[in-house]
């Protein structure tokens, strides 16, 4: 680093939005070396969705969010109840303090990883960057299980309720084919901001330890957010209070990318009303969740409801087989769009450096 002192380089060293601010606003003799942050970073993001559309999920002996989901659950058997307990507060305490140590030591640990990767060549650290995003994101495996959910159901409707069963938490088996494909288009509109866009945009603001920290928080919710019984047996717990920390945090990271997909669905679904966006999440009672379902409600003209909880869309048809497909059309539309943005940034900082921006 001849231009950028070491201090001044921990100072911005995981967050690539910091980094483009600097390499806007640098004196001209640093500017470069900001430039190719911003451009292995933008590297990076091309390099992790690539990874994901050509091989999916790392094994799961190496995979950071099974590590993650496997101290969760140890830590969590010994946090939550195994009685229901109207105002518990020092287990709500308990498992903040938990949650925060995890997440400070997830943070930390992709922060080291980027002090290593600091003497390394920018264009091989942004590559190398890509493929340690790349287990913090996921949109393949998304695909694939709300595709195999359609395909189960052109065998039978019982097929096509055991099969929604591996993605939602609730009983499929009452459910009828129009009530399993609002089930998986739902979980694909909410889980296409919770794996993708949500997990982008927090390495854009804070690089691996960004997107690091919002994957804890999001596996985090899945395990602990969720109020009430959990588990069988000698694992069940109560999580009404154990879980609230947890929860609220992920409506947090999650507020913003929330917006953002439903926002980048409406773009590619050719504009949709905010008016009734807004509507639609309203009637959610998840502050976010809301914002992708609806979105892709609307753009399909279908409804999605939950019996007694909520009704999105409410004048729209009952979702049918095509209905289905054009959904993960349009969800991959949403992710193509990333690729694209990702792609004309890169010529946008070339061209700023190739004509003295980057040089001064």
């Amino acid at each position: 680093m001849t231009v950028v002192s070491a201090w001044e380089w921990l100072a911005w060293s995981f967050s690539p939005l910091a980094w483009l601010w600097q390499a806007l606003t640098a004196e001209p003799a640093a500017q470069a070396f900001w430039s190719q942050q911003v451009i292995g970073a933008l590297g990076a993001m091309l390099v992790a969705l690539l990874l994901d559309r050509i091989w999916g999920e790392p094994p799961l002996w190496m995979h950071p969010v099974v590590l993650m989901g496997k101290l969760l659950g140890g830590l969590g058997q010994r946090i939550a109840p195994c009685s229901e307990v109207a105002r518990d507060y020092r287990r709500f305490w308990l498992a903040a303090l938990a949650w925060c140590a995890l997440a400070a030591l997830f943070f930390m640990a992709y922060w080291l990883v980027l002090l290593l990767l600091q003497p390394a060549p920018w264009w091989l650290r942004g590559m190398l960057t890509g493929v340690l995003l790349k287990p913090l994101l996921s949109w393949r495996m998304l695909r694939d299980e709300v595709q195999a959910v359609e395909a189960a159901l052109q065998q039978s409707l019982a097929a096509g309720r055991e099969r929604l069963s591996w993605l939602v938490s609730r009983d499929t088996s009452e459910l009828d084919a129009a009530t399993v494909r609002e089930s998986a288009i739902e979980t694909l509109a909410e889980n296409l901001s919770d794996s993708v866009i949500a997990a982008l945009f927090w390495f854009a603001v804070a690089g691996l330890p960004g997107a690091a920290l919002y994957r804890f928080a999001n596996t985090a919710d899945a395990m602990w957010g969720y109020p009430g019984w959990r588990g069988r047996g000698e694992q069940r717990r109560h999580w009404q209070w154990a879980g609230k920390w947890a929860a609220r945090a992920d409506d947090v990271l999650n507020w913003i990318p929330a917006r953002l997909t439903a926002a980048w669905l409406a773009l590619v679904a050719g504009g949709l009303s905010w008016a009734g966006l807004r509507q639609d999440a309203l009637a959610a009672p998840s502050p976010n969740g809301g914002w992708p379902m609806g979105a892709m409600a609307r753009a399909l003209g279908v409804r999605l409801s939950k019996p007694g909880v909520y009704r999105l869309n409410p004048s729209g048809a009952a979702p049918e087989a095509g209905h289905l497909q054009r959904a993960l059309q349009l969800a991959s539309r949403v992710v193509l769009a990333q690729v694209l943005c990702a792609l004309a940034a890169m010529v946008l900082m070339v061209l700023w450096m190739w004509r003295g921006g980057g040089h001064g």
